[in-house]
């Protein structure tokens, strides 16, 4: 019958055990002295047996109930330790914090606030655009404590969280581009039109990976001039300069008469990342690393930094609730 003792009876036991007094045990528990017998006697029904010995002089265990403080007690303090943890955790998720993005806030990271200001409302999250062309230069200036940046992330600096909203890779060109009358591309036709860079200071491998330098079977691909913006690149491509690659939220929210979005296959998918200065951790961050985890759950969220292929069924989208969808303008 272990199954239905009550907590109570099992807290009243153990600091009946530790006192040796009703009285005293009663002013610990914030009961009286009755109720501190009434639950010692309904956890010796339970367990069949006497616990606990009292004359007009003392209280003392018997050798059962001694035996079942030695299992308890330990059990007990690891219980109110990881409480008293949990408390002095959520006491220190206070303040504001800061969470950089890139183009928009995505669905999933809106809901994500809306559950962390529910869960933590001592601590305000603040939200700051980061440029295109600088996803990580925020971070390290420590003007942002957090930032979900489009992968890849490949910093000593930056610790990698949750990865999620994977999506295919469009090309985007300009209306009398050849590409814009075909309903997809592969990735080796890159070679054939002049990609769109980010400028610095993003990293080179950042740079490279959403506009590379040359296809999978190594042909060279011409870049235009680099640009610092999203609507920089897509003014060149309607103006015939070249094209440039998007995911497909970006492309659907990004709708113009003058550019066209076609498909690429043979590209691994787009795709956003959670990040944080590793020696800037703090319990607000963990915080929020957490609550980042549990709203995408695991049919969004991905540890393997995107591997989602091109082609492949994306994954199924996490109920926004009330909190409106802020989907698309990024890359």
């Amino acid at each position: 019958m272990a199954q239905n003792v009550e907590s109570r009876e099992l807290e009243c036991f153990l600091v009946l055990a530790e006192e040796l007094h009703f009285g005293r045990a009663a002013e610990r528990l914030l009961v009286s002295q009755s109720r501190v017998s009434q639950l010692l006697r309904a956890l010796e029904r339970r367990v069949g047996a006497r616990l606990v010995e009292r004359t007009s002089r003392r209280v003392r265990l018997t050798p059962l109930g001694a035996d079942l403080y030695a299992d308890l007690a330990p059990a007990y303090a690891a219980v109110r330790s990881a409480v008293e943890r949990t408390r002095s955790a959520a006491r220190e998720v206070a303040g504001v914090l800061r969470v950089g993005f890139q183009g928009t806030v995505y669905r999933h990271m809106t809901a994500a606030i809306a559950r962390f200001h529910e869960r933590y409302p001592e601590c305000r999250v603040s939200v700051v655009e980061l440029p295109l062309s600088d996803p990580f230069g925020a971070l390290y200036r420590g003007e942002v404590e957090a930032a979900t940046v489009l992968m890849p992330v490949a910093e000593d600096g930056l610790t990698v969280g949750a990865t999620f909203s994977q999506r295919q890779r469009m090309l985007a060109v300009g209306v009398g581009h050849p590409f814009a009358r075909r309903a997809g591309v592969d990735v080796e036709d890159l070679a054939r039109v002049a990609l769109v860079p980010f400028d610095e200071p993003a990293p080179a491998y950042w740079r490279g990976d959403h506009a590379p330098d040359r296809t999978p079977q190594g042909r060279p691909i011409a870049h235009t001039e680099p640009v610092k913006t999203l609507q920089e690149g897509l003014t060149l491509v309607a103006a015939g300069a070249g094209g440039m690659l998007v995911c497909r939220p970006t492309a659907d929210y990004h709708r113009r008469d003058d550019v066209v979005y076609v498909p690429v296959t043979g590209m691994t998918a787009s795709a956003l990342a959670l990040v944080w200065p590793t020696a800037a951790e703090t319990a607000v961050v963990r915080a929020f690393r957490s609550v980042v985890a549990e709203t995408l759950g695991p049919a969004e969220a991905r540890a393997d930094g995107g591997a989602l292929q091109c082609g492949e069924e994306e994954p199924s989208a996490v109920p926004a609730g009330s909190v409106p969808s802020l989907e698309g303008m990024r890359t």
